[in-house]
């Protein structure tokens, strides 16, 4: 697929400054060839915090001032929210969300999004900027994911119809030339250089490499991306992972021992050492554990690790960062013999 957006960038932008002395990256990266979530989570994070303002005030100064810095503080107050719309992407369409690499690839393509719209926006048009770049980003997100697939697209509107048409035909259990009929009827599709059928032959022919086809519709037939506008997102693993949790957890956890430490980062698949979260499908089981460490079973390594999360809890509650409360019966009473 031809993208020219390397070149429609620049010449956009041009006459724009771009300067942030005085601040620095407030999670640098420790090593390039080896990246942790912790630090691609907070890519755009600066230090100091930049000034205070509304997400669409920062625009509004950066297109009128021509000065992409105001763009930086937005970056700054939106990585949050944008790591809660990559996050729900990939796990809707199967990928390791918590793949640091990746995760970075989609951020980077949603940048360069925002950095092409963004000189078309107008702020005397009393619009948000962020429900006038939302196709921009769903764009920079399907854009990422095609690339990543096995077909080769000539656009991505192509890509968007062969996994409309796939979707028809994963779903509706029809017959070839019915579906071909129904899509072409459906979204009016009428191009000379790539047929219906083709299209639906290139679906089939990626259907074995990634599942394209559990999409979710919007009012335009096409597949809908997280609400940018709306700030609802949150993780545990940022929870885990920021400011003074981190230090304090990391404190408490090191003061466990090595068989206490391994329990715990296998059983709920956690690098504490990175703050990689894995997939909860790639959890030891009690069984796993009992194996590893000879002497005991199932049970009892359920009872132990049982008690070290009730360790790791003590630990906490003594440096101040959680508070729990204990719920114990007092009586129970039967009602009709039950």
């Amino acid at each position: 697929m031809e993208d020219n957006r390397d070149k429609l960038i620049p010449a956009q932008l041009a006459g724009y400054t771009w300067e942030l002395s005085g601040y620095a990256s407030k999670v640098p990266f420790a090593n390039e060839d080896s990246l942790t979530m912790r630090e691609v989570r907070n890519v755009f994070q600066l230090d100091p915090e930049p000034p205070q303002m509304e997400l669409n005030d920062y625009i509004c100064k950066a297109v009128r001032k021509r000065d992409l810095s105001y763009f930086s503080f937005f970056l700054h107050h939106f990585e949050k929210r944008l790591n809660g719309v990559i996050y729900h992407f990939l796990t809707r369409n199967g990928y390791d969300r918590y793949d640091p690499a990746r995760f970075l690839d989609y951020k980077l393509e949603v940048l360069q999004m925002l950095l092409y719209c963004l000189p078309k926006f107008d702020p005397e048009q009393k619009t948000e900027f962020l429900k006038y770049a939302k196709h921009y980003i769903r764009d920079g997100l399907l854009f990422c994911r095609m690339i990543g697939e096995a077909g080769s697209f000539a656009s991505l509107a192509e890509y968007r119809r062969v996994r409309q048409i796939g979707a028809i035909y994963n779903n509706s259990g029809k017959r070839r030339a019915e579906v071909v009929s129904a899509f072409a009827a459906q979204s009016g599709y009428k191009d000379d250089s790539v047929s219906a059928d083709e299209l639906l032959t290139i679906a089939q022919r990626n259907r074995s490499i990634v599942s394209l086809y559990r999409t979710e519709q919007d009012e335009d037939g096409e597949e809908t991306g997280e609400d940018v506008t709306r700030d609802d997102s949150w993780n545990y693993a940022e929870i885990l992972w920021n400011g003074i949790q981190a230090k304090a957890v990391t404190a408490a956890f090191e003061q466990l021992s090595y068989k206490e430490q391994w329990y715990l980062e296998k059983r709920n698949a956690i690098c504490m050492t990175c703050g990689r979260v894995s997939p909860l499908s790639t959890q030891s089981t009690f069984e796993d554990l009992a194996v590893d460490f000879e002497g005991t079973t199932a049970s009892g390594a359920e009872r132990f690790y049982r008690r070290t999360l009730d360790k790791l809890r003590l630990k906490l509650l003594e440096s101040g960062v959680i508070h729990t409360v204990t719920l114990k019966q007092t009586e129970r009473r039967k009602r009709n013999k039950k």
